[in-house]
């Protein structure tokens, strides 16, 4: 989750994750509609988007205007937006559905349905950030409290008590994540590698992020790592200090810096570690399963890794990017 307001300093308290959320500012004019197996948009329907997210095999772009654009696998109805298509101020993107809130703090969901993962529970009001896992999502309500919903053979849905005073969320693939305003990280869900162990101190952390099997943590300008670490996913590398965001593909991981570098490591068999040259100018970052993306501080965005559904094909014009996000 991003605000448009607070894109880096934001970052620090509402990450992105391996299923994320962009978040911005719109206003309420027109609409974009997509139909069969697949949507291609108009070029002129990519243009003036301040907000992405990225799904299994689709994209989400949210634009000034409030509206959403949508493209890509269309196997389940992710792209067809309900209407009204106005008023969205932010958008998450889980492994076949989506996610949006309206200006009025409510939630439209749609697409794949099979864990109730469309099912926004009652009462649907009140949000004012997402979260997406694989099969689940989580809503952070304005008074602190988390709202669940969808696939919960783990229990990611079922937030530890008290459920309250939480300040940004984040969701894995079967475990999630909240910080409380006091910098102290709550876990749930499958914890078949650890990752829901969070290692001690666990104070005064400011930001979280969540893969497949592991979670991280940032905390005075260090990241923690711990759970699942096949691809060396808990190695950060040296020196740990001066990040400023934390991300999380599959099995990747990626920090920014206060410099505005970014570091990757982990799983790099498709590239996704591989930041491109110039590394430099970065103010955000997103983890998708095996690809990554950058926000620049002129709001272009740099994609890399792995591109065969073409999610690293940045659709023109590149530029005005405020938030960037990746799916599974």
């Amino acid at each position: 989750m991003i605000t448009r307001n607070h894109l880096v300093s934001g970052l620090i308290c509402l990450t992105l994750v391996v299923c994320g959320a962009g978040f911005a500012v719109g206003q309420s004019t027109g609409s974009i509609v997509g139909w069969g197996t697949q949507v291609v948009v108009e070029q002129s329907a990519l243009e003036d988007l301040v907000g992405g997210a990225g799904g299994g095999f689709h994209s989400l772009g949210l634009r000034s205007d409030g509206t959403i654009v949508v493209w890509g696998d269309n196997e389940y109805g992710q792209c067809n937006v309900p209407s009204p298509n106005s008023d969205f101020v932010a958008i998450a993107a889980g492994y076949y559905h989506n996610v949006g809130v309206k200006s009025d703090g409510t939630i439209v969901a749609w697409g794949r349905n099979y864990y109730g993962q469309c099912y926004v529970p009652e009462p649907n009001s009140d949000f004012a950030a997402l979260a997406g896992g694989g099969f689940h999502s989580l809503g952070l309500k304005s008074d602190g409290t988390i709202g669940t919903w969808g696939h919960n053979e783990y229990g990611q849905c079922n937030v530890p008590a008290p459920n309250t005073d939480f300040m940004t969320v984040a969701a894995g693939w079967d475990h999630s994540l909240g910080v409380r305003s006091n910098g102290v990280i709550a876990t749930w869900g499958t914890n078949n590698h650890n990752q829901c162990e969070v290692p001690s101190p666990s104070s005064d952390f400011v930001a979280v992020a969540a893969g497949d099997g592991h979670s991280l943590g940032l905390r005075y300008g260090t990241i923690r790592a711990w759970g699942r670490n096949n691809y060396g996913q808990r190695n950060v590398p040296a020196p740990n200090s001066d990040f400023v965001m934390v991300a999380s593909g599959r099995y990747h991981c990626l920090g920014l810096k206060s410099d505005g570098t970014i570091v990757a490591w982990g799983l790099d068999d498709d590239g996704q570690c591989d930041v491109p040259t110039p590394n430099g100018d970065f103010v955000a970052a997103a983890g998708g399963s095996f690809h990554s993306l950058g926000v620049k501080l002129d709001g272009t965005v740099v994609a890399w890794g792995d591109s065969f559904y073409g999610q690293c094909d940045v659709p023109l014009p590149n530029s005005d990017f405020v938030a960037v996000a990746g799916g599974r």
